[in-house]
């Protein structure tokens, strides 16, 4: 059974840091490529950051220079650290899980989301 748990959301001021937390278990961790997305109320969601098996990181332009993702292969754990944080960041953070085979989706997987709100 897969499991994509998420943990590290909750209110936070303007400014300020979080880390959030996704353990993975069911999955060949390190032959995914892994992300986290966000959805704000009334909007649709989108990707936040990603970073391939092999290390390779993108960033959304809204985040950029204030996100960092990271993974930790050895723990099956993928970290989202949020620096400078606006209230504009606020959503439920979602973790995501992709196989992708010559540049083919395999397969993919969700987890349940942890809201981060952002406000004084």
């Amino acid at each position: 059974q897969v499991q994509l748990v998420e943990s590290g959301g909750g209110l936070v001021q303007p400014g300020e840091s979080r880390r959030l937390s996704c353990a993975a278990s069911g999955i060949n961790f390190s032959s995914y490529a892994m992300g986290w997305y966000r959805q704000a109320p009334g909007k649709q969601r989108e990707l936040v950051a990603a970073i391939t098996s092999g290390g390779s990181t993108m960033y959304a332009d809204s985040v950029k220079g204030r996100f960092t993702i990271a993974r930790d292969n050895a723990k099956n754990m993928v970290y989202l650290q949020m620096n400078a944080l606006k209230p504009e960041d606020t959503a439920v953070y979602y973790c995501h899980a992709d196989l992708v085979v010559d540049g083919e989706r395999e397969r993919d997987y969700w987890g349940q989301g942890t809201q981060v709100t952002v406000s004084s």
